[in-house]
């Protein structure tokens, strides 16, 4: 994938970089894997505002995608590469021997007529899916299931992917975008390839209205606020929070720098390996 710049003819266009959409096959989506979805715009059921800085934005309609690859021992053929608006990665639609159609995420080197099958004993080719325990050390992979049969949850968006480094005991190891390193049942499922629109992480919108377009509202600081509206406001002028210095927190007083959000007896810790965090040894 490339990006687009602009000539600086406008503020909005002289830092704007947008993906030129070279791989994308096909302009409209299969209406078969199509499904309504509904905004809530940050509410509950309640009609609380649970969830901040979401709203408006262009209706989308939601690509139902096959994270499980359920069909096993079938091949199928790319008849098409997408924009989806829900997700950063680019989704191809895939057409099986007995008619059926579905989408499933597009790596790098998936192209237009390329075969793709998913199964136990397949080759590990861009596009197949197979169980941790029969692809090769060493391979890049995506849409990793963390429990056999749940379908990918690990390495979906633009540009991802997960190593796998080591099999022992029935587990393989694997080596996650963060560089955590995690103990992953070695019949779970994942798919050979890196996630394609690997550009994705340099497109610059170059305006705030591009934020709107995509459901986004506006964010203010907490230290421009006044003290009543968040704990880091008030103050004369410029000050790190009511002229005093202030750790930087939510309005709701969880600190945001450096305090650990996480259980420290949480069920799925005894598979972590290493932290993405760990300590260098001297």
């Amino acid at each position: 994938m490339a990006l687009k710049t602009h000539r600086p003819l406008t503020p909005a266009a002289r830092f704007k970089a947008l993906p030129a959409f070279d791989e994308i096959t096909k302009s409209k989506p299969e209406k078969s894997l199509l499904e309504t979805k509904k905004r809530s715009g940050g509410r509950n059921n309640r009609g609380r505002l649970t969830m901040r800085h979401v709203g408006g934005g262009h209706k989308q309609k939601y690509r139902v995608i096959d994270f499980k690859r359920r069909k096993r021992d079938i091949v199928a053929v790319v008849i098409g590469i997408e924009y989806d608006p829900n997700r950063s990665s680019r989704i191809a639609l895939i057409e099986y021997t007995d008619g059926e159609k579905t989408y499933i995420l597009a790596p790098i080197g998936l192209a237009v007529g390329s075969k793709v099958v998913a199964g136990d004993n397949v080759a590990p080719e861009v596009g197949n899916a197979l169980p941790l325990k029969a692809i090769p050390l060493g391979a890049s992979i995506h849409n990793v299931e963390l429990t056999p049969g749940r379908g990918g949850q690990i390495a979906r968006s633009a540009g991802q992917q997960v190593i796998l480094n080591n099999r022992e005991s029935g587990y393989a190891l694997v080596k996650m975008p963060s560089g955590e390193i995690r103990k992953i049942n070695e019949n779970a499922y994942a798919t050979i390839g890196q996630v394609g629109n690997v550009d994705h992480m340099n497109v610059s919108s170059g305006k705030a209205g591009r934020s709107r377009w995509k459901g986004i509202r506006p964010t203010v600081r907490g230290m421009v606020m006044n003290p009543i509206d968040h704990p880091m406001g008030g103050g004369q002028g410029k000050s790190k929070g009511g002229g005093g210095r202030h750790h930087p927190m939510s309005p709701w007083g969880q600190l945001a720098k450096g305090f650990k959000t996480r259980r420290k007896h949480k069920q799925s810790s005894t598979f972590i390996v290493e932290r993405r965090k760990s300590k260098k040894k001297q």
